[in-house]
This record gives structure tokens, C-alpha cells and sequence, in this order.
């Protein structure tokens, strides 16, 4: 991706070496399932909800490395071509665009939806419209998930605006409360849905930076391989060595492939109705 030089975005917190001081704003309930709904790694609900709820300790303060700032100021490129992009597709839907802040954190950090770790992986808080990145998920995309590239990363940071996105949409007001009314297994099924649109609008991203010029050759596929790493199938298996379906929130490898790529294709906000299409 050709960033280096580029404007950076304002709208952007550096925490980083902070740590976090425990549990923040939300205790328990729907607090506690956003902060597990919007993470972009599924992973085990059981090490998630012990990061959200009290195993993240405070962190000691901590050199930023000259890798680390590169990376920082990588995020925060990428956060501006969202700014200009969605503010410009809001606008020709008739729509304004709320910008929302990222947030850059090492090792844990309190949000309005809770404390979360690492391990929980970069997430979106809708109650304080914020996206929240430890860096070294950067590095884990290369060697822990075989997903290098600069791109892979920008797909990370799209999909989680695209959770912002869907907050502005109305359609995470929609969505959260079913989950007092739905069993976990019913409840999954939208959550796959949720998480997959939130695919198809890093997609919807991608198409437009594209067309402002900002894409190499490869950065497509780099953030389709980023996409099939973290497909529930493939971190189960990897995890466990095999697939409880079930217990899927975010979607396949080849259904969040596919929803990024079609995004890519459409480039509009009316073509990403996964709640009402197939897979």
C-alpha cells in the first residue's frame, strides 16, 4: 500500500506503555457481549471474557521501538483514507459521517466497554466510537497467523471501522439486543452476519482507495489471506483441531474472503445485506 508521506489522521489516542487500571465504565451484560462481539479475533470465549472482565493487569511503561511507530503511523494513514472515504459515502447517501478515534494501546486498556488484553485482538467499542489496536497484533498477523503485509493490517483497521459504520448505520442497536432474547447458538447466527457485513465494508474501503490510487499489486490477496486467517473454522482447528459450527461468531475463511471481496466489487453500502443473503 503507498502511505509513507501521506496525511495522518488527528482522531487518533496514543496509550501506548499506559496499561489499563481495571475495569472501565460497563460491568457485567451486554457490556461484557459487546466487548466480546467486537473483537476481531474470535478465539476462545473463555480467555476473552477473562481479558474483558479482570485478568488484564496494568502494564509497565514500555520504549516504542522505531518499528513500532512506523506501524503506528501506518494505522493512522489508513484511519484518514477511512475518514475520507466513508465521510464521502455518507454524504452522497444523504448521511454525515461521524469520525471515530483509534485508540493505540500496549498490553491492556480500559474503554467504555470494559477492560480487554491483547490477546482479545483489536476491537471496536460502539458505546465510545472508538477502535482499539495493540501493535504487536501487527507482528502476529505475519508470524502467528501467516498473513504478512501492510494490507493486511489496513484490512484489520477497515473492519473495525466498518463495526463504526455499522453503529452510525443503526444496525448494532438492532442486533445487541437479541441477545436477551436468543439462545447463544441463535444468537451466533447474527453475530456471523454482523461480523461478515463489518467484512464487506473493509471491502467497500478497499474498492475506494483503490480508486484514489493508494493500492499496490498484492494488497488485495494480502488482505484476503488476512481474512481466511481468521475464519472461526480455521482458528478452531488450529486451536482445537476441529469445528464446533455452532460456536461460530465471526463467519468462515471463505465467507469472510467472500464478503470482503465482494465489498471490494460493489464499493457501495447497499450491497453488503448479509442478514439477508446467502452465505
Amino acid at each position: 500500500m503507498k502511505w509513507q508521506g501521506r496525511t495522518r489522521s488527528s482522531n487518533v489516542e496514543d496509550r501506548r506503555g499506559m496499561g489499563g487500571k481495571g475495569i472501565a465504565g460497563i460491568g457485567g451484560g451486554l457490556g461484557l457481549i459487546i466487548a466480546l462481539i467486537f473483537a476481531f479475533i474470535s478465539g476462545d470465549p473463555g480467555v476473552v471474557l477473562d481479558q474483558v472482565t479482570g485478568g488484564s493487569q496494568a502494564t509497565a511503561p514500555a520504549q516504542n521501538t522505531a518499528q513500532d511507530d512506523e506501524a503506528a503511523e501506518f494505522v493512522s494513514v489508513v484511519l484518514a483514507d477511512t475518514e475520507k472515504i466513508w465521510s464521502q459515502i455518507f454524504e452522497e447517501n444523504g448521511m454525515e459521517y461521524t469520525e471515530p478515534t483509534l485508540v493505540l494501546y500496549t498490553g491492556s486498556v480500559d474503554s467504555a466497554c470494559g477492560a480487554a488484553g491483547a490477546s482479545v485482538g483489536p476491537f471496536y467499542c460502539p458505546a465510545d466510537y472508538k477502535l482499539y489496536i495493540d501493535l504487536s497484533f501487527y507482528h502476529d498477523l505475519s508470524t502467528k497467523y501467516n498473513a504478512p503485509g501492510d494490507f493486511a493490517m489496513a484490512y484489520v483497521v477497515a473492519h473495525e471501522v466498518g463495526h463504526h459504520v455499522q453503529t452510525l448505520l443503526g444496525t448494532t442497536e438492532k442486533v445487541m439486543p437479541l441477545r436477551q432474547r436468543l439462545s447463544e447458538e441463535e444468537f451466533n447466527k447474527y453475530l456471523v452476519r454482523f461480523e461478515l457485513q463489518a467484512d464487506y465494508f473493509s471491502g467497500v474501503w478497499a474498492h475506494h482507495a483503490e480508486g484514489l490510487g493508494y493500492l499496490e499489486e498484492g494488497d488485495i490477496e494480502e488482505a484476503l489471506a488476512a481474512a481466511s486467517a481468521v475464519g472461526d473454522d480455521t482458528l478452531q482447528k488450529r486451536a482445537q483441531g476441529y469445528v464446533v459450527e455452532e460456536s461460530f461468531t465471526h463467519g468462515t475463511s471463505e465467507q469472510r474472503k467472500a464478503w470482503f471481496y465482494k465489498g471490494y466489487e460493489n464499493g457501495t453500502i447497499q450491497g453488503g445485506d448479509t442478514f439477508n443473503s446467502g452465505p
